[in-house]
């Protein structure tokens, strides 16, 4: 049994990170300073005598003992990240220096959450772990792309100069139950959409593409690495399987039996044409591949958005 700090504990896949650490038996501590986070996610485990919840914002020291850290405080969707783009930066580089500062001093082995974002709009596809992306640095995404550069540079540089033993993931679209509904992400605002009858928003002509991974399975392959001796990473987690915007949207009306009609919106600035993870390493080094089918995945989505969503 481990002593685990999950950081964004409280998010959307922090919290079902929780989840498995506490069934496997490990003793979690869940710090978060819900921002993006619900404390709903997590209420369920606050009567485990092996969880315990911590309101902290990373980007101030603090001081726990622990054996491993899985680092996954930031706002990951763009609605939420570019609302306070300095705090944004701030917790991928001042937030990572004491996350790290921590891994140092208890000697914890640390995964950190990085993202596809820092391929940018990729000039290479699928995207491999050895391309470098093509990012605009001043951008309005930056403050998040360039903040998860910045990290990933942060934790080969703790590794090399002090011998933290790091993880590094680069997660690609994720989606599933506890996801805000109101997080601006194309699967959160599609399946809000369609129960509501609402127009399905799609931006440009709807041929940008995405790949889709549900969440088990992220966290599925999140663990792995963690607990395998041999890489450090970065690895690629996500599903090899491209859908465009359009066919997404196809999918969620037929899944929700809505009403909905796809209109079409100007493209945002800096938004990837296409998106899609080459599983590679993944698959190599950690026996990994997506299990759950996008059907499904979006079944068990939008029945728990059902809860929530007022036709």
């Amino acid at each position: 049994m481990s002593t685990v700090l999950v950081t964004g504990g409280a998010g959307f896949l922090g919290s079902h990170l929780c989840d498995r650490l506490i069934e496997r038996g490990d003793e979690v501590i869940c710090l978060d300073n819900f921002f993006t986070g619900n404390k709903k996610n997590i209420e369920h485990l606050l009567g485990n005598n092996r969880f315990e919840l911590v309101r902290h914002d990373i980007v101030h020291p603090f001081y726990l003992e622990v054996d491993r850290i899985f680092n996954l405080a930031c706002p990951a969707s763009p609605e939420a990240y570019q609302y306070n783009p300095i705090k944004t930066i701030k917790t991928s580089t001042v937030g990572m220096v004491n996350v790290m500062g921590l891994a140092k001093r208890c000697g914890a082995r640390i995964l950190h959450a990085s993202t596809s974002e820092v391929y940018g709009d990729p000039l290479v596809h699928p995207q491999t772990e050895d391309y470098w992306g093509h990012v605009n640095p001043i951008g309005p995404r930056s403050c998040y792309d360039e903040g998860k550069r910045i990290a990933e540079s942060l934790m080969m540089n703790y590794h090399e100069a002090h011998g933290v033993a790091i993880r590094i993931i680069r997660i690609f679209n994720t989606y599933g139950p506890r996801m805000d509904p109101n997080d601006g992400r194309v699967i959160s605002n599609f399946i809000t959409q369609a129960i509501r009858n609402e127009d399905i928003t799609v931006y440009g002509e709807g041929t940008q593409t995405r790949s889709f991974c549900y969440c088990s399975d992220l966290i599925e392959g999140m663990l792995r690495l963690m607990d395998q001796d041999d890489h450090t990473g970065p690895v690629n987690i996500g599903n090899p399987v491209e859908n465009t915007m359009l066919e997404l949207a196809e999918a969620v009306i037929a899944a929700v039996g809505s009403k909905s009609k796809v209109v079409h919106m100007p493209l945002p600035k800096d938004d990837p044409q296409r998106r899609c993870p080459d599983i590679t390493l993944a698959r190599k080094w950690l026996n990994w591949e997506p299990q759950v089918a996008l059907q499904d995945g979006l079944k068990q989505t939008i029945d728990w958005y059902r809860k929530l969503i007022t036709p």
